[in-house]
């Protein structure tokens, strides 16, 4: 437990500054709109395309979307925030909108390149987002405003598929244009009302501009060895060259066992909507069953996760992360129930959820942490690693799922519990080393009294 006051919900949102809301405004107009992951595959189905071309097409999306966010972190290093999210949604909105015309027998090598760069630069957008999210938020509050961010996205996944079925309705390709018309609205929106640069991003280039020599070789390697060696408030030119960047990463071992614990929880995270409709159909649960599961999930986190983020920021971040992955593992554990009864299936849904509200924003945040210099590689690496474990997760899920059954989730559980233990070390900060006891209290220069007082 820290000596600072508790966050306080109204006031984060208080000091939320304006351009942090015109972004979060657009992540959730542009989510509100992203049907392509979510439908691609039943509206390749629908126009006569086999299954197997709807997965291959879906697996060029899924490509599409990991190295589009290493290539977002690039374009946000040398070119800012503003000017990726803008190029970034203005490249995808044509790209998305015309997946409908290439749908045709005789399409497929388009519609896979198509769909691919849909992908690329859909996904090319996230680092820019957090790494202006960072920049422009008061330090004090910004896990809470991660915990905005994923707010704002789950919002716009809970309603997509609403919005969707009204839209099937009235013609399936309206889907991919609505689709591309809410990421060129976004691309609008960062040329209108998000800054060039942020306050904090220009001062430390001006700094370091200023004083390009008085920056020491000592300085730059700690710079390139990340928080786990000098902490968040490194900098130096070395960590400025890309190769050099990625290189200290691959040295800097907390932060590859932080990578292990977004590839494991993001793996097993997924397989509440891969593995658990299979296990509920397997258990002759109707289909609205599994909506009603989503839908209480969807609630509990969108109405609980900033109090909750609030009300536990005053415990340390590895607390946090070991906490929110031991009861999300609890969670997944009590899936394997599910044939008993129902009410397993909500209990799980609702611990689940609960423990992506404890460890999800200091583990979304936790790469904003490093030095401007290296802070959009690290948030692209990381948002490549989670998107690498979602495209994964299918083949993982299905093929142990049919060979474990029940004690799939058991597995999950445990697996889970793996990437909480992971977390903590990758994120954990050894303590800082209590003031030396012999140290001479007395000012510089004043002379020592020998017996007595004066």
């Amino acid at each position: 437990m820290t000596d600072d006051p508790p966050v306080r919900v109204f006031d984060a949102l208080k000091a939320t500054p304006t351009p942090v809301r015109y972004l979060l405004g657009g992540v959730l107009v542009n989510q509100l709109g992203a049907f392509v992951q979510t439908f691609l595959v039943l509206y390749l189905t629908f126009r006569g395309a086999s299954v197997s071309v709807a997965g291959l097409a879906l697996v060029a999306y899924s490509i599409g979307s990991i190295f589009g966010t290493m290539l977002g972190a690039e374009i946000t290093h040398r070119f800012g925030p503003r000017t990726t999210i803008m190029t970034a949604m203005a490249a995808s909105a044509p790209l998305v909108g015309s997946i409908s015309w290439l749908s045709g027998p005789g399409m497929l090598w388009p519609l896979l390149v198509v769909v691919g760069l849909a992908g690329l630069f859909t996904q090319a957008y996230r680092p820019a987002a957090a790494v202006l999210l960072s920049d422009l938020m008061p330090e004090r509050y910004q896990v809470m405003a991660f915990s905005m961010m994923r707010i704002a996205l789950n919002i716009g996944a809970a309603l997509a598929p609403l919005i969707a079925a009204v839209v099937i309705l009235v013609d399936w390709d309206l889907l991919f244009w609505i689709d591309g018309g809410t990421a060129l609205v976004y691309a609008l929106l960062a040329f209108a009302l998000l800054p060039k640069q942020a306050p904090q991003a220009q001062a430390e280039g001006e700094r370091e501009e200023a004083e390009p020599e008085a920056r020491t070789e000592a300085e730059s390697a700690a710079a390139a060895s990340g928080p786990a060696a000098s902490g968040p408030a490194a900098s130096g030119p070395a960590a400025a060259d890309g190769r050099s960047a990625y290189a200290a990463m691959l040295r800097d071992r907390k932060y590859l066992l932080y990578l292990g614990a977004i590839l494991l929880g993001s793996l097993t995270y997924a397989q509440g909507h891969i593995a658990l409709p299979l296990e509920l159909a397997a258990d002759h649960y109707p289909t609205s069953f599994y909506s009603t599961v989503l839908t209480v999930s969807s609630v509990v986190l969108i109405t609980c996760e900033l109090k909750i983020t609030a009300y536990l920021s005053r415990l340390p971040k590895h607390v946090r992360v070991i906490t929110g992955h031991l009861v999300e593992a609890v969670g997944l554990a009590v899936y394997g129930l599910s044939s008993r009864s129902g009410a397993f299936t909500i209990a799980g849904a609702v611990l689940v959820v609960f423990g992506i509200m404890i460890a999800a924003p200091s583990m979304f945040a936790h790469p904003a942490t490093f030095p401007a210099a290296v802070k959009a590689r690290y948030i692209g690496t990381m948002q490549a690693v989670g998107g690498a474990a979602s495209a994964l997760a299918p083949l993982f899920g299905v093929f142990l799922w049919t060979r474990l059954g029940g004690g799939f989730w058991l597995l999950c559980g445990i697996v889970t519990a793996a990437a909480g233990l992971l977390a903590l070390a990758g994120v954990r900060q050894p303590p800082e080393p209590p003031p030396a006891k012999d140290a001479d209290p007395r000012p510089e220069g004043e002379p020592e009294v020998v017996g007595g007082t004066s």
